[in-house]
């Protein structure tokens, strides 16, 4: 990725948990059940950032390996409770993946795509490491935000600045056809806004009540 989307994550990193995002607070409401039990798989985490869905899954019986480019990120990560049973690997999703074909049988990948340039390739190689009908979930930002001038951004604590790492615009349909042409099948996919009640929760989702705001796809290898 490019080096100003890591230098934003990194410093998003110290605030990410506390920051009251709504997008992510949506996609912690859709993404364990579409996940669902993951107890004894080999999973990777695709840009795991803080490490949420990791230790989750690791919590839950599941053998984890999590990467993402920010090291910023992966200290955060590192430092929560359940970690220690995360193999964390610095890698940038533009690259290949350091693994070998079928290495897992499990590819979750939360809240990523829009931080990537070109999807063909972040498809292939997670169908690449993907066991033969090994399952798949990803969560992105829905291209709809665009609309609202909506992207990743986040206001520094230190210096009160707001700082947008980099986002590239991509379509529903980019995500499908690239799923579908790296060799996914696609078992399901959900468009999800925000109701009153996680507003009342997260008020910066307020404004997007009814407005697409996540799409979650389960694919299939």
């Amino acid at each position: 990725m490019e080096p100003g989307v890591r230098g934003g994550y990194d410093r998003w990193a110290a605030v990410y948990d506390r920051d009251a995002n709504p997008l992510v607070a949506l996609e912690e409401e859709h993404a364990p059940a579409a996940i669902g039990d993951a107890r004894g798989l080999a999973v990777l985490d695709l840009g795991c950032g803080t490490g949420r869905h990791a230790v989750r899954l690791a919590g839950a019986g599941a053998t984890v390996t999590a990467v993402d480019f920010s090291e910023g990120m992966l200290a955060e990560a590192r430092a929560k409770p359940g970690a220690e049973g995360v193999a964390f690997v610095a890698h940038d999703l533009h690259a290949p993946l350091p693994f070998a074909a079928g290495a897992f049988d499990f590819v979750v990948s939360g809240l990523v795509l829009e931080h990537l340039r070109e999807l063909a390739p972040f498809f292939a190689e997670a169908r690449r490491v993907l066991k033969p009908g090994g399952r798949a979930v990803v969560s992105a930002m829905h291209p709809a935000m665009f609309l609202r001038g909506a992207h990743a951004r986040f206001t520094d604590p230190a210096s009160g600045e707001l700082v947008a790492p980099g986002s590239y615009p991509h379509s529903v349909s980019g995500f499908v056809l690239a799923a579908l042409r790296a060799g996914f099948r696609i078992d399901d996919l959900s468009e999800h806004a925000p109701d009153a009640a996680l507003a009342a929760r997260v008020p910066r989702a307020e404004k997007y009540v009814g407005w697409p705001m996540l799409v979650l796809m389960r694919l299939r290898a």
